[in-house]
């Protein structure tokens, strides 16, 4: 038995070269690059796919939310418990496996109800591809650099927002819309296996107090879905969560087909443009957010919920602007600042949760925030946004997903209010030293 002491062995786990962790996370990064990649290829290709398979805009709201949610959300649960008491990096393997492999079988769907399927399928596969990997950087990282680490981590969604933009509308412009799916499906089965043979393994719980304790899941299937649940800051954060996330998907799973329908953007024009605003807008907010909060929620942990509740408000004007505006030329700049300042809450709320909960739950209580998050937010986002737009169709044409996108508007002052509030109860919670708690309701 290793007798060391926790501060012996957290000083040796900090002495390992820097190029390790950064080769595991590199590695994380692109799996989660391609996960969002193929998550976006959908939406990313959606007007050349309703013109080949004959889809409304409320059909579209729902085979890239609700019905993906749908597998996405549930299926992550007994995944994560799953992996909390075997090899994560296996479990965060096989997932890749299977959602790209189901990537490519999008690329040949024939009609809507085959894409359907296609797309349940990717969800099943992806709900095994992040919480794993929240856990591993968890264990892979001191505490002092997680926020870093993880803002790193979640550069995956906008670097594969914007290279599923690049790429895919390119090649669509060339061949046509099944080719990405097609491409990037393979490639993802071949990262699933270099997944496997590059990321080791780590220690549960190493760089935390009492790991001996962590060594093994503390908690049963049921005890630590209410654990999760029974603790009243965590729900509220992944509620908060699921509001901005409603945002950030009803947005961008529209955003192409809007730009092209009532700015009058070209495939080409959306592979260059477009592409730079989602990878550097995003790309910078969520790398930003990380920093901040490595630099404010050490000593003050309402900052985890401060600075979301902040870049919500800010947004706002910004987001009603690209949505009034008359041409492309204006409209996407006005976007890059909602692009920017909506996923502040990511690196925000999964590192907070991350830190609050026990290390040998960190994968199923990743899961459960994803659950709420994107059950809220990828669920019903999008599928709100498509049926507003065909609501609104009779009276706008043209327009209609303008009113729709007015429509999604005061969902940002729902969720600044709740992360305001959020930030309230963990002022509230905290210890005076400011020291992190665990969070055991």
């Amino acid at each position: 038995m290793d007798n060391r002491t926790f501060a012996d062995r957290s000083d040796l786990e900090r002495s390992k070269p820097a190029g390790h962790r950064g080769l595991v996370l590199g590695m994380l990064c692109f799996v989660y690059v391609l996960n969002f990649l193929d998550r976006q290829l959908v939406s990313i290709l959606a007007k050349p796919i309703q013109d080949g398979l004959h889809i409304t805009d409320s059909e579209l709201g729902r085979i890239t939310g609700f019905y993906f949610a749908l597998f996405y959300c549930f299926i992550a649960i007994p995944v994560g418990w799953l992996a909390d008491r075997t090899n994560r990096v296996k479990v965060l393997s096989i997932a890749c496996g299977l959602w790209s492999a189901a990537t490519v079988a999008c690329g040949m769907a024939a009609n809507y109800g085959q894409l359907v399927a296609a797309r349940m399928a990717v969800g099943v596969g992806e709900a095994g591809g992040v919480p794993p990997s929240y856990a591993i950087i968890s264990d892979t990282f001191p505490r002092e650099q997680r926020g870093t680490a993880m803002g790193i981590f979640n550069l995956g969604p906008p670097i594969g927002s914007a290279l599923g933009v690049a790429f895919g509308a390119s090649l669509a412009a060339a061949y046509d819309w099944r080719a990405p799916f097609l491409i990037v499906g393979a490639i993802g089965v071949v990262t699933a296996v270099l997944v496997y043979i590059i990321v080791p393994e780590p220690a549960r719980g190493r760089f935390d107090p009492l790991p001996a304790a962590a060594a093994e899941p503390a908690h049963s299937f049921g005890q630590a879905i209410r654990a999760f649940f029974g603790n009243r800051i965590l729900t509220l954060a992944a509620l908060a969560s699921g509001a901005a996330n409603f945002i950030t998907y009803g947005l961008s799973n529209f955003a192409t087909l809007f730009l092209m329908r009532e700015k009058g953007m070209t495939l080409e024009e959306v592979a260059i443009w477009y592409a730079l605003a989602v990878g550097l807008g995003m790309g910078a907010g969520i790398f930003v957010s990380g920093r901040l909060i490595d630099r404010f929620g050490v000593t003050n942990k309402a900052a985890y919920a401060s600075i979301p509740a902040w870049s919500l408000v800010l947004a706002l004007p910004f987001f009603l602007g690209f949505a009034a505006a008359d041409s492309w030329q204006v409209a996407l700049p006005l976007l890059f600042m909602p692009l920017f300042l909506n996923s502040f809450f990511l690196p925000a709320t999964v590192t907070f949760v991350q830190s609050e909960v026990d290390p040998g739950a960190r994968v199923i209580s990743g899961a459960l925030l994803l659950l709420v998050m994107n059950l809220i937010g990828l669920g019903l986002g999008p599928t709100f946004v498509g049926m507003a737009s065909d609501f609104f169709r009779p009276q706008y044409g043209e327009h209609a997903l303008r009113m729709a996108f007015y429509a999604l508007a005061p969902m940002y002052l729902v969720a600044a209010l709740l992360f305001a509030w959020l930030a309230r109860m963990i002022k509230r919670s905290s210890p005076a030293s400011g020291e992190p708690r665990q969070a055991s309701d």
